[in-house]
């Protein structure tokens, strides 16, 4: 078998082939970041996302992923494309990750298999198993050991050259290899530009992100309604955001990718979110089945296209999307929908509340009704 230092070498030229801008490699370890991962979960940062504290445990050693693993080769890939255009009257944005024709995963995945298969090819005894963001391994922490960057103010990766536009991946072998040196600068400064950004104030301090706040986790994650006092801070964006980045100094030094399924779709950027509310649930699944808009299904991006409504000047086919929504037949939509109404005070607006009003037997949706018609009433 081939000494450590070719191995890692060669290994690192296939990652390169196969898309990945960055590689770097660090022996598996505890991760340096275990005490403040367990701080976050104690502080309830993490909301409904019950894998992170129901796997806690796994995160103390990178053999919870893969027994006897020694080595973990940490990945970069870049999706960074066009900027985006600014929505319009009756559009939202989906966050620049979203905006290809595959979900990410699936492609990385593939990527991850043909490296696996490359590494085995090398060293036919090796145990290994490639990861994206499932499994319980603190990519952030391994990538810094891995001399990819640093942790930055609003909790993501950042590389002076590549900025933090990348999703983070993982191989994880038995193999020894040959180890490069821990990013141990942080480069953020004083700037506190991410911080002062976020519309829903989701950072308590410099590198602690409370999700329950942020609009990625209120327009993904949340399954319920999202937080009367949140709903403005959604402001147009209907699935994900990219407020920390966008105002990120270091993301001024983006390199487009050339990666074909992280082009943009025109409709993504931005999207109609009218024309959402004419999708049934076979329409919606033939339009979005293989993307990452089908994680929040169709109530969740039914229920945020609401709220971006909601949050622009009525318009009469917003209007007309909004009272479709008001009778649908899942009652999250109808509940975000009656809150977005509430908020235009034409007359036909306030019908149709009432007449809601007059059938709705879920709880949920009575409550909101009656607060969007005291609302019109003022």
């Amino acid at each position: 078998m081939l000494d450590s230092a070719t191995l890692t070498e060669q290994l690192k030229a296939e990652a390169h082939r196969q898309g990945f801008m960055l590689a770097g490699v660090t022996p598996a370890v505890t991760p340096t970041g275990l005490a403040r991962f367990h701080q976050w979960l104690e502080s309830g940062y993490a909301g409904e996302m019950k894998y992170f504290p129901d796997r806690a445990h796994a995160y103390e050693h990178p053999r919870h992923v893969l027994d006897g693993a020694r080595s973990v080769v940490m990945l970069a890939m870049n999706y960074a494309t066009e900027r985006p255009q600014t929505p319009g009257a009756g559009e939202g944005r989906i966050a620049r990750y979203a905006w290809g024709t595959a979900d990410y995963h699936d492609v990385i995945h593939e990527r991850l298999h043909q490296l696996a298969d490359y590494l085995r090819a090398l060293a036919p005894d090796a145990r290994v198993r490639g990861v994206v963001d499932t499994a319980p391994l603190l990519e952030r922490e391994f990538a810094q050991l891995a001399g990819l960057g640093w942790v930055g103010k609003n909790t993501l990766l950042l590389n002076k050259h590549a900025g933090s536009w990348f999703f983070l991946a993982a191989l994880l072998t038995d193999l020894e290899l040959e180890y490069d040196a821990p990013h141990v600068a942080n480069h953020c400064g004083t700037c506190r530009a991410c911080l002062d950004a976020c519309p829903t104030e989701a950072f308590p301090q410099p590198g602690v992100l409370d999700a329950t706040r942020c609009i990625s986790y209120l327009t993904i994650e949340l399954r319920d309604m999202i937080p009367l006092e949140l709903r403005e801070g959604i402001g147009n964006w209907l699935f994900g955001c990219d407020v920390c980045q966008d105002v990120c100094p270091w993301n001024r030094r983006e390199r487009p990718t050339d990666e074909p399924a992280f082009q943009p779709q025109p409709a993504f950027d931005p999207v109609n979110v009218v024309e959402l509310f004419t999708l049934d649930d076979d329409a919606f699944r033939r339009q979005f089945r293989k993307t990452p808009l089908w994680r929040s299904k169709r109530r969740g991006i039914l229920r945020n296209a609401a709220i971006v409504l909601g949050n622009q000047p009525p318009t009469a086919a917003g209007r007309e999307a909004l009272i479709t929504g008001l009778n649908d037949a899942e009652p999250l939509i109808r509940a975000a929908s009656a809150w977005a109404l509430g908020r235009d005070h034409d007359s036909a607006a306030r019908a149709a509340l009432a007449a809601r009003q007059s059938i709705e037997a879920d709880e949920l949706v009575q409550s909101e009704l009656r607060m969007a018609l005291g609302q019109a009433n003022d």
